[in-house]
């Protein structure tokens, strides 16, 4: 997997994470960078700006990191805790959302979070820069169907909400004692229909203005601080 920018390749090196090369574009001058590819004995390979851009999806800055692929966790993993909280994402599209819906959980206290394997984003070069280093503190587990692993969840003694404004309560008015499974819906299409069936309620935020809703990783920042301020009364 490729990563790149300057803050992702100090978080990486900092750490002495397993990286294959880097790719350095020609005159690179950060010299903090390079005393650490060269303290762990780093390939590196210097590239022109053009080549650098047709290998990273955003702004590099210069360097590019080949890394081994980010290792997900199984759910059962996170889940055995008397007050489990977790954090479910319905097939979200957009990496920047996934990125600080990463960070918000992790500073929330969130023990897990769960994404499906297809139709939708998984951690990519975008979703570890838009974490800004969240992403190393909190366990991810990708599944291949998120109904079954919702009813896997209920057999565990999780209650599962969902977030939509169709039929549902104000979410200040929830009980999120016990264990909780959050579902944050697609950005275009909200839950899918199977997923919604399967919640035990259904939350929503009220809009005052004319906007009738909001971004994805927005909502999802407010719904999970108000599970946060209720389980720590």
């Amino acid at each position: 997997m490729l990563v790149y920018g300057r803050n992702v390749a100090f978080e990486f090196l900092g750490k002495n994470e397993k990286v294959r090369k880097v790719y350095l574009q020609m005159g690179f001058h950060d010299e903090k960078l390079k005393i650490l590819i060269e303290k762990f004995k780093i390939p590196v390979l210097y590239r022109s700006k053009k080549e650098l851009d047709q290998l990273a999806n955003g702004v590099h800055q210069g360097i590019i990191l080949d890394v081994e692929d980010f290792s997900y966790t199984d759910y059962h993993q996170f889940i055995d805790y008397e007050n489990s909280f977790v954090v479910i994402l319905d097939h979200l599209e957009d990496p920047h959302n996934l990125g600080a819906i990463i960070r918000t959980s992790e500073a929330a206290g969130v023990d897990g979070i769960i994404i499906p394997k297809d139709r939708g984003v998984t951690v990519n070069a975008t979703v570890i820069k838009t974490s800004t280093g969240a992403i190393d503190n909190i366990p991810i587990s990708l599944v291949t169907n998120l109904n079954h692993t919702i009813q896997d969840l209920k057999k565990n003694g999780f209650w599962i909400i969902g977030t939509d404004m169709e039929d549902s309560t104000d979410y200040r008015n929830l009980d999120y004692s016990g264990k909780i499974a959050l579902v944050i819906g697609n950005e275009g299409n909200g839950l899918s229909r199977m997923v919604r069936e399967s919640c035990d309620f259904i939350a929503r935020i009220p809009m005052y203005g004319k906007v009738n809703s909001l971004n994805a990783s927005v909502a999802a920042g407010i719904m999970i601080y108000e599970v946060v301020r209720q389980k720590r009364k």
